[in-house]
């Protein structure tokens, strides 16, 4: 058992995704604990295994992914960090009583929801969430086993690369994806796809288009994929002109789109259709409540980089819509969360009893939860650094009340009591292990195990033969 001395910093973070690491990395190499100053993070999070939307959000075929988790495996493989996972912040353990136990709680739980697509028909059997779809390619237990592909006809509202991810999914191949790491029930759905035609959707023009380019120009490295682009769908204004010259990205993307508007046709058997300035309208749908089409309106810049509408609208014949709008963080019980803005309340990082309210002692957020869904993985870096420097300074300005609980084991009793079977990093090398080996037997580098159960088994091997 290890006990710390009261001048010790013992911190709580919640969620495991890069938010939460980057977070428990800048605190373990701080200039306080530097300077001598024991400071001990315990990672929780609510998932058997780690790293959040790296594990569960990310297209399986995205070979840069691997990068970014041999650096957050680097960050975890420190004694002054440990995962506590199979926990779940709110229900298995309250957040009073994370505070009995922790001197500060970080909120790092990121954002795994979908916003709305707020049109008439978004009930219809055949309308779905682009993180949905995610969810089940990427094997997380929280989300649908099979998923219905008899959709010949695709579209997908949305110009970021979420939207990328789902069209390349859906029109790729089974047998292209199976030498990823998708679980067996993920490539029998996808073998059994009827798309032909993906169309991705987006209200305003090149320029305002989210993608980063690489990915838009990986999306069509695939022989069975076509992607094809309007010609009349490129334009820009005053304002798209000046983004394109102020931002290198910008001026990438629409460099490749015009490229795809210009090129002859290659021939390849899925089309992948990429629209600008079409707003959504109405998704179509029969008797039986399911899609039918998609309505959407026909839209102009405005010289601002804005769009108004010009009154013409196109039914397209599809047969499902997914929309793929931005994700939405859920509430963590015990914790204040605005509603309209789906973030917890906070002043860049404590966290606040509403905005403009007052700082609750001892709390803060980083990451999506924080700000949003918005930015890349350099913005998360840059969030937690301000999230943990605000911590800090409270810790070395006596404002943070340090709890009685000093030593390591005293959460883990509290947490067996509940009945909770932790999974730890040790727990975590298991389980990689073991999809490793299931990927090795049939040629490739890892297949995902699906089943919550099966997880949190694979995991404590000694205890489950």
């Amino acid at each position: 058992m290890t006990t710390e001395s009261p001048d010790s910093l013992r911190v709580a973070v919640v969620g495991s995704g890069p938010a939460g690491i980057y977070a428990s990395d800048l605190l373990v190499k701080s200039d306080l604990a530097k300077n001598g100053t024991p400071v001990r993070v315990d990672l929780f999070e609510r998932m058997p295994a780690p790293f959040g939307l790296i594990r569960y959000g990310v297209a399986p075929d995205h070979p840069r992914i691997k990068g970014i988790i041999k650096s957050l495996h680097n960050v975890m493989d420190k004694p002054e960090i440990r995962l506590l996972g199979n926990v779940d912040v709110g229900k298995d353990i309250t957040v009073a009583e994370l505070q009995e136990y922790y001197d500060a709680v970080i909120f790092a739980t990121g954002a795994v929801a979908d916003r709305d697509l707020n049109v008439p028909g978004a009930d219809l059997d055949g309308h779905y969430g682009a993180g949905e779809f995610v969810g089940f390619y990427d094997g997380n237990p929280d989300f649908e086993r099979d998923w219905d592909l008899t959709a010949e006809k695709i579209a997908i509202v949305g110009v970021g690369n979420v939207a990328l991810d789902i069209a390349r999914v859906l029109a790729k191949t089974a047998d292209e994806l199976k030498v990823t790491e998708i679980p067996d029930n993920v490539y029998e759905n996808l073998n059994s796809s009827a798309a032909k035609e993906i169309h991705i959707f987006g209200r305003r023009g090149p320029a305002q288009a989210k993608f980063t380019p690489l990915e838009l120009k990986e999306l069509d490295h695939s022989d069975t994929i076509e992607v094809i682009v309007d010609p009349e769908d490129i334009d820009y204004d005053e304002a798209s002109e000046q983004a394109r010259r102020e931002a290198k990205s910008v001026d990438l993307v629409c460099q490749t789109l015009e490229n795809y508007a210009m090129r002859d046709p290659k021939g390849a058997p899925h089309k992948l259709f990429i629209h600008f300035f079409e707003s959504p309208v109405e998704i179509l749908g029969d008797e039986n409540g399911k899609v039918t089409g998609f309505v959407t309106e026909r839209t102009e810049l405005d010289g601002k980089g804005g769009v108004t509408l010009t009154g013409k609208t196109t039914t397209w014949d599809v047969q499902a819509v997914y929309r793929a709008v931005g994700y939405r963080s859920d509430a963590v019980e015990g914790v204040p969360f605005d509603d309209l803005r789906a973030v917890i309340p906070n002043d860049e990082g404590h966290v606040l009893t509403e905005f403009g309210g007052d700082i609750i002692p001892g709390l803060y957020a980083t990451g999506w939860i924080k700000r949003g869904p918005i930015g890349l993985i350099g913005n998360t870096k840059s969030d937690a650094k301000d999230t943990t420097t605000m911590l800090l300074d409270d810790f070395t300005a006596g404002r943070l009340t340090p709890t009685t609980h000093r030593n390591d084991e005293a959460i883990l009793d509290l947490l067996a009591t509940k009945g909770v079977q932790v999974t730890t990093w040790d727990g975590w090398h298991n389980l990689d292990a073991a999809e490793r080996a299931l990927g090795e037997a049939e040629g490739r580098e890892r297949k995902k195990i699906v089943e919550w159960e099966d997880m949190v088994s694979a995991s404590h091997p000694e205890q489950n033969g």
